[in-house]
């Protein structure tokens, strides 16, 4: 069907070639510009890059959330960071120094580990999640730091969460 279509496409820019004089002295010869198609490639639920949000609108959902709400939605945005043993999880720029983890349901696909700087759909829930201080001051003892990097710890940690169903993701 791509094939057909570029064919139609070649004939119909050839019979309009016909129909234009040649350009005179002082007519600029108009600059062929080359569109290249871009890609992309579903992992889980096969999904579309119909009526998503933007980053700027999915963030500013997030700021609307509670811990304990979830929302169904999809978003584009572009991977900041991947797994780089499975391509078991991404996290997605939101902008303004924001981001979201994205895991993917029932661990029943993965990413590319080269998906850095790709552009991205996804699709699933949203949810906010929180990590006391208690977790936080546990995981930061876990990781070998200083005790005075854990007695630092006073604020419980919020994140912006995701569980995928489905990626579109660019090849």
């Amino acid at each position: 069907m791509k094939k057909f279509s570029f064919l139609i496409l070649l004939a119909f820019m050839a019979c309009k070639q016909e129909n234009n004089p040649a350009p005179t002295e002082n007519q600029e010869t108009p600059e062929v510009v080359e569109k290249t198609e871009v890609n992309f490639v579903n992992f889980g639920e096969e999904i579309g890059d119909a009526n998503v949000l933007t980053r700027a609108e999915m963030k500013a959902q997030y700021e609307q959330l509670a811990e304990g709400d979830t929302l169904n939605v999809a978003f584009k945005s572009e991977v900041e960071k991947v797994c780089k043993k499975k391509g078991c999880w991404m996290s997605l720029d939101l902008g303004e120094d924001k981001a979201t983890f994205v895991r993917f349901k029932d661990y029943a696909f993965f990413v590319p580990l080269n998906s850095e700087e790709r552009e991205t759909v996804v699709k699933g829930k949203a949810f906010i999640s929180k990590t006391s201080v208690e977790e936080l001051k546990h995981y930061a003892k876990d990781a070998g730091k200083s005790q005075e990097e854990i007695d630092a710890i006073t604020e419980p940690k919020v994140e912006y969460a995701f569980m995928a169903d489905g990626v579109l993701m660019q090849e």
